[in-house]
């Protein structure tokens, strides 16, 4: 083995002809590729993506789904898993609505400490997108219509105490750290946004990328930064008219 990694470093230092030579070599091989010819690949291309959505779609409709519902203490109609099934950790209590969409990239995280087991209701229409995190601390409500784009972070529970000894032992976070959070009918947050425990975020609320939501928004306002503040009101709908 030692003589092996001492040829190589001899190959990519040394200033012997040989040794450039076998570099070069090394390199027009390593950099070779095949001319992407449309006629050739680009049919090969849709059949490919023909194929895998075919097979992904197989395997959502009589796999992901039906055994990711088997996981939900109430599941609503025409829940639409793409990319895998939700990863679920811990106690947690899932209910969920109809025509919800999750990606498979999700991850429900429940509180294993607390003395009752954490919730997590999800409505109707919900759509949650790749690499978020949903972390139960005690409850986490997701109204009708709620929208969370991807690597969202709704953070109900730290998972380890303040106390540096506390968290050094291994021990559990404390009742003071956790709390719910409830996002109303219609939310919007963009990409990459955190929500803290004890948050309740109003109707009809955008919540701009990358913004920290630390305490409660009111309904129909747009809300950016860290932490998050209200930088816009929204107009709210009207209601319908009963002829």
């Amino acid at each position: 083995m030692n003589t092996l990694q001492g040829l190589k470093q001899w190959v990519k230092a040394g200033n012997h002809p040989l040794a450039r030579t076998l570099k070069a070599c090394h390199y027009t091989l390593h950099n070779f590729e095949i001319p992407a010819v449309n006629l050739v690949f680009k049919p090969i291309r849709m059949g490919h993506t023909l194929c895998t959505g075919f097979i992904s779609g197989l395997a959502r409709v009589f796999y992901w789904t039906p055994m990711f519902k088997t996981r939900l203490s109430q599941a609503g109609r025409q829940l639409y898993l793409y990319g895998g099934m939700p990863l679920v950790q811990g106690s947690l209590d899932i209910s969920m609505g109809d025509r919800c969409r999750i990606s498979g990239q999700t991850t429900f995280s429940g509180r294993w400490s607390g003395k009752e087991t954490p919730q997590l209701i999800i409505g109707n229409n919900v759509g949650i997108a790749w690499q978020t995190t949903i972390a139960v601390g005690t409850r986490v409500v997701l109204e009708d219509n709620v929208r969370i784009a991807g690597r969202g972070f709704l953070a109900g529970y730290p998972g380890h105490p303040v106390d540096p000894e506390a968290r050094a032992k291994g021990l559990p976070d404390t009742e003071d750290q956790i709390g719910d959070i409830i996002l109303r009918k219609n939310v919007w947050l963009g990409s990459g946004v955190t929500v803290m425990k004890g948050v309740t975020i109003g109707e009809g609320t955008i919540v701009a990328a990358g913004s920290v939501v630390t305490q409660d928004l009111p309904p129909f306002v747009i809300a950016a930064g860290v932490p998050a503040k209200v930088i816009k009101p929204l107009s709210q709908p009207k209601p319908c008219k009963v002829a």
